[in-house]
C-alpha cells in the first residue's frame, strides 16, 4: 500500500531498475507517516562511505509529539539495503553518471519502506516529449469514453 509517491521523479529522470530499502525512523517519524504527513518532493538519495541515505525528505511532526522530543522534520535517515545492491549502486553512480531518487514510501507487511531508483536524468527535450504523450494519451482514453456511451 503506498503511503506517498514522489511524482516529479518521472518527469525528471528516466527510472531504468528499481530497488527496495528500509528506512531507519523514529519512533515520531514512523506514526507522522502513519498519519499521511510526509513529502518526498525535493529528496534525493546520497551515498557516503558505502551507506545509501535519504536527505531531503521532510516528515511533519505531529502535534501529540512528547515535549522532550525536538523533531527535525529534513533529518538525513539511512536507507537499509543488502551488500550486494549497495555495491551494485555504487558503481553504477560513480561510473555510468546515474543518480538515485526515491520513487514511494509504502507498506510492506505493516513496516515502512522506500522504494528507491537507478535513474538518468532527462533533458529538456524528453520532457516535451513525455508532457506530449501524456497528453495524446489523455485524448485517446476520453475519445474511447465518449465512443462507449
Amino acid at each position: 500500500m503506498t503511503i506517498v509517491d514522489n511524482k516529479k521523479a518521472f518527469f525528471d529522470y528516466f527510472v531504468e531498475e528499481r530497488f527496495e530499502a528500509g528506512v531507519v525512523l523514529h519512533g515520531w517519524e514512523a506514526k507522522s507517516i502513519r498519519a499521511g504527513r510526509v513529502q518526498l518532493k525535493e529528496a534525493y538519495v546520497i551515498i557516503r562511505n558505502g551507506e545509501i541515505f535519504l536527505f531531503g525528505a521532510h516528515i511533519s511532526a505531529l502535534a501529540s509529539t512528547s515535549t522532550h522530543v525536538h523533531p527535525e522534520a529534513t533529518r538525513t535517515r539511512k536507507l537499509l539495503l543488502h551488500a550486494a545492491e549497495i555495491n551494485k549502486l555504487i558503481g553504477k553512480v560513480e561510473r555510468s553518471g546515474y543518480t538515485l531518487v526515491p520513487l514511494n514510501l509504502h507498506y510492506v507487511r505493516g513496516r515502512i519502506k522506500c522504494e528507491i531508483g537507478l535513474a538518468k536524468g532527462k533533458k529538456q527535450h524528453d520532457k516535451r516529449n513525455t508532457e506530449r504523450e501524456r497528453d495524446s494519451q489523455r485524448e485517446i482514453q476520453s475519445a474511447m469514453k465518449i465512443h462507449r456511451r
